[in-house]
Formats: structure tokens, C-alpha cells, sequence
């Protein structure tokens, strides 16, 4: 699959698409050139890989279960061939994972999955439970669930966590969860912080004006948050 990397050195920014995007739509949207600066001075490098969300969740030609499991193939891609490329190119010991919209999906499951591989998440404008069914976003699912389901549904799967050791390692994880207030996801947002509270994970939800769920938002977001 097809990637693009931006800067040179720096801490190293796993960066998901957003929903049914490209690897390159944050380029185009000048999501990346907000962050010129910190890319050419050395402080942060992208890596802004590619989504198959047409093939998993947004496919409704296949069958829920199968969905599910195209998205566990990619994330074996991302665990088993892009983060080792990541340190081939940058042995950064600080491993940032971001995403926008769909992307932040993406970035808040794979930390809390597997929270060993980084160090910070910061996820902007995110859903977290697709099989909530909203006005202008549907259940992913068609109201089918299953065990992968749940374990990729982090407002589910986290308020059933309860081993300590992997608690204790999300618990290092610095986390940002940035929603605008008129957002659909916005009420989600508040009831995943308020959870991750329950469970004592040290995080910091910031609330923007109006929707903010658009580019010329994200691109005042990766400023701040990353």
C-alpha cells in the first residue's frame, strides 16, 4: 500500500486518513503544510498512510463479519509492516499515532489495542462506537455483533477492560481528544472521556466552537496537538 512520509526527523506521527480518504488528502487539504515549520526544523515527521475503509467498514456488499475482519487485516498491515517501516527510517523512541474524523477511529483503537507502541494519540473530531446508529451516520455493523466487533468498539471494549496491566499501560499513553460542540460525535466524546475517567486514564478533552469537524480546523489542530 501506498504511503507519503513528510520531514526528516523528529518524532515520528503515525497519521489515518479520514473517512474513505487517500494517503494523500491531508497534503491536499494543507492539513501537512500548517506543520511546515516543525517538519523542516526536524521536530516531527508523517507518515500519512492509506485506508481501506471502502473494503471494511463502508463495504455493505459483504457481510458485517467480513467486514470486520478485512479491518483486522489492516491493521496487521499497520502493526506488521508500516510501524516497522516507521523505525527503519526514524528510530525515534516517541511513536505518536493521530487521526481526524474516521482517522481518529482508527488511532484511538490501535493505542488502546496495543498501547506498548506509543507513546502519545491525539484524535480529532473521532466516533468511537460505529455501531451507533446517528442522523447522517449509520451503524456499520446493521446491528450485527460479534467478539471482533466489541474488541474493535472502544466504548465498549474499554469499559469492560479491567486487566490491570494493560490499563497501566494505556495510563502512559498521553491522550488528546479534540471534538468541536455541535458535532454529531460530540455527545460520544463526552461519554468516552467520561469513561476513560472511570477507569482513571489521564487524558484532555478539548471542546471547539461549532462543528470543527473540517480541514481548515485540523489544520489549526496538528499545531496545537501534535
Amino acid at each position: 500500500m501506498e504511503l507519503l512520509v513528510f520531514g526528516h526527523a523528529g518524532r515520528a506521527v503515525l497519521f489515518f486518513p479520514t473517512r474513505m480518504a487517500r494517503f494523500y488528502d491531508y497534503e491536499n487539504w494543507g492539513v501537512v503544510s500548517g506543520l511546515r515549520d516543525r517538519l523542516n526544523n526536524g521536530e516531527l515527521q508523517l507518515f500519512c498512510v492509506d485506508s481501506i475503509d471502502t473494503e471494511s467498514f463502508y463495504n455493505k456488499e459483504i457481510e458485517p463479519a467480513a467486514r470486520i475482519n478485512r479491518h483486522l487485516q489492516y491493521e496487521a498491515y499497520i502493526i506488521n509492516e508500516v510501524i516497522p517501516f516507521i523505525y527503519r527510517e526514524n528510530p525515534t523512541p516517541s511513536l505518536l499515532v493521530a487521526g481526524c474524523s474516521m482517522g481518529a477511529f482508527h488511532a484511538v483503537n490501535i493505542a488502546l489495542r496495543h498501547p506498548q507502541l506509543f507513546t502519545k494519540l491525539v484524535a480529532m473530531s473521532g466516533r468511537y462506537d460505529l455501531s451507533v446508529q446517528l442522523e447522517h451516520y449509520d451503524d456499520l455493523f446493521d446491528g450485527f455483533s460479534n467478539q471482533a466487533i466489541f474488541l474493535n468498539t472502544p466504548q465498549k471494549f474499554m469499559a469492560d477492560l479491567d486487566n490491570e496491566h494493560t490499563l497501566n499501560a494505556i495510563r502512559q499513553l498521553e491522550i488528546i481528544l479534540a471534538i468541536g460542540e455541535t458535532d454529531p460525535f460530540y455527545p460520544g466524546n463526552q461519554e468516552f472521556s467520561n469513561l476513560l475517567n472511570e477507569k482513571h486514564i489521564s487524558h484532555n478533552l478539548y471542546v471547539w466552537d461549532d462543528n470543527a469537524h473540517l480541514p481548515r480546523y485540523w489544520r489549526q489542530m496538528v499545531k496545537i496537538y501534535l
